[in-house]
């Protein structure tokens, strides 16, 4: 049903209840919430950054970001038992994208909202599982938290009017969808093996063979390798889209492939070892909170005290003979505070990095020139009663719908030990990076259109599985990320990928110039917490 459409239908339904002398339902409250856009861009105001210090403070080291990069940061230096740090967070609440919030009591992610159990690459990631009491070896074996795996049913798609287990298409495929299917899956089974995929990137070496993929798209690699099939190029871009920001005409050939290809790989329907749509954990295996990543971020920054400290934008950071200057905005004060260190840690974005560092090095300049971001918009709607369901697949963690902008939504009570059937916030995620769904210039668009706009758009696809969606919708609350992810764009890695600077091998994937260690998923080109997590960890155990 087309957004017109749903909208003269929805008017009509009113109307047809007033006649009846039925109760309309109350509007729907809500707005913009969890990013200060405002603050974010005062960066760019040359007053603020020429206001003199009102204070001087001093600290070993200066922490610049306090997303996952940076909280990975700051627990390394706590591993190599260095406490005398500060991490400056441009948001009232430390975690980047992946922050968590609550919508009339419930809690519910703002951003990223699972991760996938970790490959033996992710070390680091493994270790972090381990201490928060995450994973743990029992009979030789490792296991995880039951509690905090996803419970099934995992996902399905809404397709040809009803729901289906998992988010491949395969209700009504003809064979020759299903036999493009299994291609793809025996293509994706041969290059696995190439040793080009990795998580984090960090620790794949940069290949000629891995910088021709790089080099053309993904949608490119499909054509020349005959993946012609309109259900396959729908659910393939879908993927790129979720991780990426963009469709498979932006992203690289490596980048489509790495998705599948770095992880456990693509089942065809009726593969022995595991059609696409099992929720087997030991191959799709992810975890999730109600409120997403934002309960591993929390619990990054809860030993951290009153050396995280919110609410800062940094204006300036500067290399100076025997340290570092690192001049940052205070928002409750409003006054600029300076901070002396020895050295200091940059996680921030590139683009960000590249404009409040003085005299960027190169390798700095050269990364901000070539990185381009993914605006992202995340809403989170908050129904008083459980949602009517059409046939087939049961409700699920991750709800799809066949065919539109969205992402669909995943249902923040799907974690919960109480089957008892209540009201609960859907989060539902809308990329706006360049893809077939969306041309127009999505960082304007999120700037200047007011939250009813999106509040329509979200109603308008949700009704197509849940046409009793607007009626149970009492409040929609909507985050915004103007620079949400780096894209994965042909080139890219060719570009930054052997941007490691450290001087040995114990600290590789560091990028070190002088006295500052720069630390964010932009460095690996794309943004997952896996990247982020072990990029900051590198740099705050490069300095122990």
């Amino acid at each position: 049903m087309k957004r017109r459409g749903f909208l003269g239908a929805a008017a009509g339904a009113a109307g047809a209840l007033a006649l009846a002398g039925c109760e309309v339902p109350p509007p729907i409250e809500g707005g913009f919430t969890g990013i200060d856009v405002t603050r974010g861009h005062a960066m760019r105001d040359v007053a603020l950054k020429s206001q003199a210090p009102a204070t001087v403070k001093r600290t070993r080291v200066v922490i610049a970001g306090g997303g996952v990069a940076g909280l990975a940061a700051a627990r390394a230096l706590r591993l190599a038992g260095i406490e005398d740090f500060t991490v400056l967070e441009l948001e009232d609440s430390a975690g980047g994208n992946a922050r968590g919030g609550m919508v009339n009591g419930i809690a519910c992610p703002l951003g990223a909202h699972y991760l996938p159990v970790p490959g033996d690459d992710a070390r680091e990631v493994q270790d972090l599982l381990e201490e928060l009491g995450l994973r743990r070896r029992v009979a030789g074996r490792w296991e995880y938290d039951e509690r905090t795996l996803c419970h099934s049913p995992q996902e399905r798609l809404f397709f040809h009017g009803e729901w289906q287990d998992g988010l491949l298409p395969v209700h009504g495929a003809s064979v020759d969808t299903l036999a493009q299917y299994r291609k793809f899956a025996q293509r994706i089974d041969a290059l696995q093996h190439a040793a080009h995929f990795a998580i984090p990137t960090l620790k794949v070496a940069v290949t000629p063979e891995l910088l021709a993929l790089d080099a053309i798209a993904f949608s490119r690699w499909l054509d020349s390798e005959g993946f012609s099939d309109v259900q396959l190029r729908w659910y393939l871009d879908y993927c790129c889209r979720d991780d990426y920001g963009a469709g498979i005409e932006q992203v690289s050939a490596w980048a489509g492939i790495h998705y599948f290809a770095s992880r456990h790989g693509f089942h065809a329907p009726g593969d022995p070892s595991g059609s696409a749509n099992d929720a087997n954990p030991e191959r799709d295996g992810v975890l999730t909170w109600p409120e997403g990543n934002g309960w591993l971020t929390k619990q990054l920054a809860a030993p951290l005290g009153e050396r995280m400290r919110t609410g800062q934008v940094v204006t300036r950071i500067a290399e100076l003979r025997g340290g570092v200057e690192v001049d940052a905005w205070d928002a409750a004060s409003k006054s600029l505070v300076r901070w002396q260190a020895e050295r200091c840690i940059v996680a921030l974005p590139v683009f960000i990095a590249a404009r409040v560092v003085e005299n960027a090095p190169d390798v700095l300049k050269h990364a901000a020139a070539h990185v381009r971001y993914a605006p992202w918009l995340v809403a989170n709607v908050h129904l008083h009663g459980p949602l009517a369901d059409r046939m087939g697949a049961a409700p699920s963690w991750d709800n799809v719908i066949y065919g539109t902008r969205g992402l669909g939504y995943v249902d923040a009570r799907h974690q919960t030990l109480d089957p008892t059937p209540r009201g609960t916030v859907l989060s539902w995620y809308r990329p706006l990076g360049p893809s077939s769904y969306d041309t127009a210039d999505g960082r304007k668009l999120l700037l200047e259109r007011p939250w009813t706009g999106w509040r329509d758009d979200l109603l308008a696809e949700l009704s197509v599985p849940h046409p009793d969606l607007p009626a149970l919708a009492t409040r929609i609350e909507i985050t915004r990320y103007g620079h949400a992810m780096s894209i994965p764009r042909p080139g890219l890695m060719a570009e930054i990928g052997s941007q490691r600077t450290a001087p040995d091998d114990a600290h590789r994937g560091s990028v070190i110039a002088g006295r500052l260690s720069f630390a964010h998923a932009d460095w690996s080109g794309y943004s997952i917490f896996e990247e982020a997590f072990t990029r900051g960890h590198v740099a705050g155990a490069s300095l122990a």
